[in-house]
């Protein structure tokens, strides 16, 4: 791959550099959304790196001059954790606090940053206990997670929830119908939503197309496809036949760092990918570290010491090359993730995660694929999802111009490339849905006629009204499911034949996770160990295993007191699982193999030593080990009903909560 660009890319490329320094004046889209938050509701979509963030800072800044208080909630903890120091060095660190399922630092400060579950949960004891949301101003970022298929039901109930006194800032880059959504809160919420665009991006972004003999060409001539892209497509067929063997990153890189196009991230279909680009790094020249990357980097490893022998280190010393994706340790993420916005790498080989939310941009973002794995199957990429992919290409204060670089491939539809640079955000659908968590957290509050009123002011029947001129159907239907669900608890001796809930009902409710019947279940049937924390640990993991398959590993000599107390747990939850598949509801796989592991680590092994004997991927561990953490805070909270197994499960989570997983 010879490094060569097109003679029409000369004077693009010219504009490469860093833009003068100039005095902050605010964007005209920047005053008008804080002057209508500071009186109303907001609803704010503007690109990636546009300052939306700026708004949010001066809108709780105004709050906190009035005495008030602000909560600020977000999709992902490793958001709410950036967020949490950003505003901590912005408004002085005692005057923010966080609350994730990880970690509760500083709660009664008057800014409360954390994730949208957390948020949710507030509301329902507030309206549990019949007080006010202690609250002046919500801010929920990355808003369009309002249509994500898990976890949409959030934030639509956040919404529904909310007291109409607190005003409410949506903020996001993706949202394809927002006077719709805007409509619908103004409808719910009797008050005003404004809603505040902004098209222009920060940083102008650039597409271009690499071709396999490694000259840079632009992917578009105007609006169309350029001639040597379209040629390129009709005489190979690469969209849909290309070459099996995987790209040359080396040389890919060699031609980015030959243009000064570098930092770049390249956007690759899986885990194993990311981290089999590495070995790119023998084929590249030595990175000339200066004395800035060496400090920044000890710090980091001084911060994180079990980091220094990291099977990736070599590659990110070598040659400033890093992976980046959901099977890596947090601590490693967050290790990256900081080198690069110090400048310090050359790429990030990452899945689509990194796309959505962090603070993670370089000057070219690189594209092989123009499909996605959406959880379940592989899809064509959304312009939602392109749009957060290319919102990471330019560096706002750093960069004149942003890129994105297409390179073909088995994987790539040079065509679908060309309609989502020109496509509209999708519309966000509603997500509401029943389960049994949120039926027993709003019978703590309200009667079954109050919750069929709810349904009446959701999301879903409000579209279903736009649609058809009748909110009846989408309400009837979440009306439908709810009642199903509450003949069951009924059945189950959760709620009584009037629709309240039993003392069972009231202490389950508690129970906010996946899974709240079987765990309630057990504590019913005493089918978890009270008086050894490890064996705890390891029966609680196999509810919080959230994965569909099985962790390979071996069962054989297993502790006979392990498998015992998995055989007992299995035996407890067994014919309440039957019975909810009777009534139609899906009941929930059990992987033992997940206590297993979980006892492993309970055990205080070393961490190396429980990969290895797991074979399961750590970042795959650590979440496993957070998810379970929750799960044990969770029934540590029922110390009135259940003194012994909550004492037990606050000793469990400290057990598992160490080094490398805990290190905030």
């Amino acid at each position: 791959m010879k490094p060569e660009i097109a003679s029409s890319l000369k004077s693009v490329l010219a504009q490469i550099g860093k833009p003068h320094p100039a005095p902050f004046v605010p964007d005209d889209y920047q005053v008008q959304a804080l002057a209508a938050i500071k009186q109303n509701d907001c609803l704010v979509i503007a690109p990636t790196g546009a300052g939306k963030t700026w708004i949010a800072r001066e809108a709780i800044l105004s709050v906190m001059q009035k005495g008030g208080r602000a909560w600020y909630a977000s999709p992902l903890k490793a958001l709410s954790n950036s967020k949490w120091v950003e505003f901590g060095l912005h408004f002085d660190p005692e005057n923010v606090g966080i609350i994730t399922g990880d970690t509760k630092e500083n709660t009664e400060a008057p800014i409360i940053v954390g994730t949208t579950e957390i948020l949710r949960n507030q509301l329902y004891d507030a309206m549990q206990k019949g007080c006010d949301l202690n609250c002046d101003l919500v801010i929920l970022d990355e808003a369009h997670f309002l249509g994500d298929a898990d976890r949409g039901v959030v934030w639509e109930e956040i919404m529904i929830y909310l007291p109409v006194r607190v005003n409410l800032l949506l903020l996001s880059a993706t949202i394809g119908n927002g006077d719709e959504i805007a409509a619908w809160l103004s409808s719910i919420r009797k008050k005003n939503c404004t809603i505040v665009r902004e098209e222009k991006r920060p940083v102008p972004l650039y597409p271009l197309f690499l071709h396999p003999s490694g000259c840079l060409h632009p992917f578009l001539d105007g609006k169309k496809t350029a001639h040597i892209v379209s040629g390129f497509l009709k005489k190979e067929k690469f969209s849909h036949q290309g070459s099996r063997r995987p790209p040359d990153y080396a040389g890919i890189i060699r031609v980015l760092e030959r243009f000064d196009l570098l930092p770049a991230i390249f956007f690759l279909k899986s885990r194993s990918e990311c981290d089999a680009a590495l070995t790119s790094r023998t084929a590249l020249t030595p990175l000339k570290n200066s004395q800035a990357y060496a400090d920044d980097l000890y710090d980091l490893l001084d911060r994180f010491p079990s980091l220094g022998s990291h099977r990736q280190i070599k590659a990110l010393r070598s040659a400033g090359l890093a992976a980046h994706h959901g099977g890596q340790l947090p601590a490693w993420k967050l290790l990256v993730e900081e080198m690069m916005n110090r400048g310090h790498l050359r790429v990030i080989f990452a899945t689509s995660t990194i796309a959505a939310g962090v603070n993670f941009p370089a000057r070219t973002i690189v594209l092989f694929n123009s499909d996605l794995f959406n959880g379940h199957d592989f899809a064509p990429l959304s312009t939602t999802a392109f749009r957060q992919m290319t919102g990471r290409a330019g560096r706002r204060g750093q960069d004149k111009i942003g890129f994105m670089l297409a390179v073909s491939g088995r994987f790539m539809d040079l065509g679908h490339i060309r309609k989502m640079l020109f496509g509209a955000p999708e519309d966000i659908l509603s997500q509401l849905k029943n389960d049994f968590a949120m039926v027993l957290n709003l019978l703590l509050s309200q009667t079954p006629a109050d919750v069929k009123k709810i349904y009446e002011r959701s999301f879903a029947a409000w579209q279903q009204n736009s649609t058809d001129g009748h909110t009846s159907s989408a309400a009837a239907l979440l009306w439908k499911d709810f009642v199903l669900h509450l003949e069951f608890l009924q059945r189950e001796g959760f709620v009584d034949p009037a629709g309240k809930l039993t003392e069972d009902g009231r202490w389950a409710a508690r129970l906010r996770l996946d899974h709240p019947l079987l765990v309630a279940c057990c504590l019913r049937e005493n089918a978890f160990p009270e008086d050894n924390d490890r064996l705890l640990a390891a029966v609680v993991a196999v509810f919080a295993y959230d994965r569909d398959d099985e962790i390979q590993l071996a069962t054989k000599d297993l502790p006979h007191k392990l498998m015992a107390a998995l055989r007992k747990m299995l035996l407890a939850v067994k014919p309440l699982s039957r019975r909810l598949e009777a009534a139609g509801f899906i009941s929930a796989k059990l992987f033992t193999s997940a206590g297993v592991a979980m006892y492993n680590w309970a055990q205080g092994r070393n961490w190396d030593d429980v990969i290895k004997t797991t074979g399961i991927a750590e970042g795959d561990m650590a979440s496993l080990i957070m998810r379970t953490a929750d799960n044990l805070r969770q029934i540590a909270s029922l110390k009135d009903t259940h003194p012994e197994v909550a004492a037990c499960a606050y000793r469990a989570r400290e057990a598992i909560l160490r080094e490398p997983v805990l290190f905030l």
